[in-house]
């Protein structure tokens, strides 16, 4: 049925939301619903090849209802696949703000599961649960940080932006700057 993937996707992307880590790329479920999306382009594309581009939804309303529960389809696939992966990218950059080198927590968690790393076949020390291209994406999101970052090296940038709701806050000095008079005193 037209969404049951998408449906799937979506509960996927909200369960990775209360996740620590990231789960393994669902590739295949993304590869059978950009196959149904195409699928359901080329079904558009065949309803409207018998009307040479003069198609008149009012003349022909169950050839429009047809059309239009297509690309609604197609529309809400796209959106599902948009939604995963923008939890993906975003699970990411947190995790590089954070401070935790991504690719490794990737490979350390399956070193762990099978014990001390040893007769593990070249396959499974290499898979990920990132996609190849989700691992380009952290290597360039990574440096990118870590060069924003260099600009202010006396300032932790990754510190909260909640502001403080004591009275009186200990401040810590970085560098002598002599005698400061506040607003106060």
């Amino acid at each position: 049925m037209y969404g049951d993937l998408g449906y799937k996707l979506a509960q996927h992307a909200k369960r990775t939301l209360a996740l620590a880590h990231l789960p393994p790329y669902q590739t295949e479920m993304i590869r059978a619903m950009t196959r149904e999306v195409r699928d359901l382009d080329k079904d558009v594309s065949n309803i409207l090849t018998p009307f040479e581009g003069s198609f008149n939804p009012s003349a022909e309303p169950a050839t429009a209802c047809a059309l239009l529960v297509n690309h609604l389809c197609m529309r809400r696939n796209k959106r599902c696949l948009l939604a995963y992966h923008r939890v993906r990218s975003d699970k990411m950059e947190e995790m590089c703000w954070s401070g935790s080198d991504v690719l490794d927590q990737q490979i350390q968690p399956q070193q762990h599961a099978t014990g001390d790393g040893a007769g593990m076949s070249s396959e499974a020390g290499n898979q990920s649960s990132l996609s190849p291209e989700e691992e380009e994406y952290v290597r360039q999101y990574s440096d990118m940080l870590a060069a924003y970052k260099g600009q202010w090296t006396d300032i932790d940038l990754t510190g909260s932006l909640e502001a403080p709701r004591d009275l009186f806050i200990d401040v810590r000095v970085l560098k002598d700057a002599g005698e400061i008079q506040t607003e106060y005193g």
